[in-house]
């Protein structure tokens, strides 16, 4: 996956978004997951990522796994239920993907779902940055 533009302040229109400051994008028949860049911003420097392995059945409310900072631990959750098909190696090496380039390489792992109507109630990015603006 190529990075996305650390430069650009605004969220992808490509991705939906929930309050807890996850995203969610359609790639191909799997849903990539990850946490959004104002969330980034406020764990600061992300020190640890670890997500559920692959294989792992989830339901929605299910956490995914944990990020953790210099500042706290976070949990992300999925709104949507399926399994897990990959966890993306690259930011378990490398926490700081999380924070430069968290829409691109920073990205946390893959869903394959069967149903994808529950991201079609989620925010989209102009509604998400103007709840959530960043800095």
């Amino acid at each position: 996956m190529a990075p996305s533009n650390p430069n650009s302040k605004s969220s992808p229109a490509s991705c939906r978004y929930t309050d807890s400051h996850e995203w969610f994008r359609i790639d191909d028949d799997c849903i990539v997951v990850g946490i959004t860049q104002f969330a980034a911003d406020e764990l600061t420097d992300v020190t640890f990522v670890q997500m559920r392995e692959a294989g792992t059945e989830v339901h929605v409310g299910s956490s995914l796994g944990e990020v953790e900072s210099v500042k706290t631990t976070s949990d992300v959750y999925t709104v949507v239920a399926g399994s897990i098909v990959a966890v993306n190696q690259a930011v378990t090496k490398d926490p700081s993907l999380v924070n430069s380039d968290p829409f691109g390489l920073g990205w946390l792992v893959k869903l394959r779902v069967a149903d994808t109507a529950t991201l079609g109630g989620l925010m989209d990015a102009a509604t998400y940055d103007a709840k959530h603006p960043v800095s």
